[in-house]
């Protein structure tokens, strides 16, 4: 078993009177992140599994008494995929509250559904955490340096989500799976995807450019949809953990980008199972963003296992000039060029360096990953 970097942080935050919660996307090992949790822990737990309806319809406005039959006899209730179930948040707070031996732990693959449930009534009651799936560090750990590197394209095809890993022979079929359902599936049950076709066509739109400056308008274009709309689906698709956006770095240079957005897939498989192109590497054009986008997502799942505060961006001048990823952390700034191709030359733009005197640069290519993600 494979196991995953943010144990020991989860580990250190239970019984401390407060609600542990994991956002993710579905698929990424939430479920199985909370077992190996429980078994360190070593406490009778009561499992509910919030896409069960019997679940939602028993803890739909429990009282007090239903609740303490429910819990006596147990230390530990876990709430999976907790978002399905009404007024969650406040279920939750009452538990924290009134029982104060129970530790509360859930899940959830919907953070616009979830979080909105949970942040007022949990004010200062809990602990959250980002679970993403399998990390370079995670399978390094696992496998060995030399089996990972030899397994670097494998990892660019089809990605790092612990059903592909685990079962790698049927991995196009399990990517396939997801890309066509199980990551929407939060997102096709609300309201606000009254267009489940537009979305796929913007999905596939954007998987099509990752790396490349998204322009909304062009893109409401291309798919037949207003403007509104498309950011609107977006957006989704971010509180769903299956893209993010880099937005453009700006402070001191008269012609940089300063509205600009890129976007990106939290994991490469994804965008292979979307555009239904898994040829290999050797076979294909675009290998470099594929690494860029590969590069860039473990680069936020370092920072998110390691609880580092950074903010990421882009760079980019009127006059094309770029930089792959700009991060942020306190006083502290980093410049970052992905080169798949290690022959080619390339270099931090003098604009960015005489305006920005105290950055840390960096050119990455596949031989020299490691030290970058972990």
């Amino acid at each position: 078993m494979i196991i995953r970097k943010q144990l020991d942080y989860a580990l250190a935050r239970l019984f401390k009177g407060k609600a542990f919660i994991v956002f993710g996307p579905r698929q990424a090992g939430k479920t199985t992140f909370v077992e190996q949790l429980l078994e360190k822990v070593n406490k009778k737990t009561l499992y509910l599994n919030g896409d069960d309806a019997d679940v939602r319809e028993t803890m739909d406005k429990p009282n007090a008494a239903q609740l303490t039959q429910l819990l006596t006899g147990y230390e530990v209730l876990f709430i999976d995929e907790a978002q399905r179930i009404n007024e969650v948040g406040l279920l939750i707070k009452i538990i924290v509250d009134r029982f104060k031996h129970i530790q509360v732990i859930a899940t959830g693959s919907s953070a616009f559904e979830l979080s909105g449930k949970i942040n007022e009534p949990l004010t200062g009651r809990k602990y959250e955490m980002l679970l993403l799936p399998f990390s370079y560090v995670e399978l390094l750990e696992h496998n060995g340096f030399l089996n990972e590197e030899r397994a670097l394209e494998q990892r660019l095809l089809y990605g790092s989500y612990p059903e592909i890993i685990n079962d790698f022979p049927n991995a196009e079929e399990h990517l396939k799976l997801l890309a066509d359902s199980y990551l929407y599936k939060d997102l096709f049950a609300l309201e606000d995807v009254k267009k489940p076709a537009l979305f796929e066509k913007i999905v596939k739109a954007l998987a099509l450019q990752v790396g490349s400056e998204v322009n909304f308008s062009e893109l409401a274009k291309l798919v037949r949809a207003d403007q509104k709309t498309v950011e609107k689906y977006i957006d989704l698709l971010e509180k769903t953990f299956v893209v993010f956006s880099l937005p453009a770095f700006s402070g001191n240079v008269r012609n940089e980008i300063k509205k600009g957005r890129k976007i990106y897939f939290y994991d490469t498989g994804i965008i292979n199972a979307i555009t239904r192109n898994f040829n290999t590497l050797a076979n294909r054009n675009d290998v470099g963003i594929l690494f860029e986008n590969y590069m860039i997502a473990e680069r936020l799942k370092y920072l998110h296992q390691n609880q580092k505060e950074a903010k990421s961006f882009f760079w980019r001048t009127t006059q094309q000039q770029e930089i792959d990823y700009i991060e942020q952390q306190e006083n502290s700034l980093l410049a970052v060029e992905f080169k798949w191709n290690e022959s080619k030359k390339t270099r931090i733009p003098l604009t960015f360096k005489h305006a920005y005197k105290d950055v840390e640069a960096y050119f990455i290519s596949k031989s020299d990953r490691s030290a970058f993600l972990k």
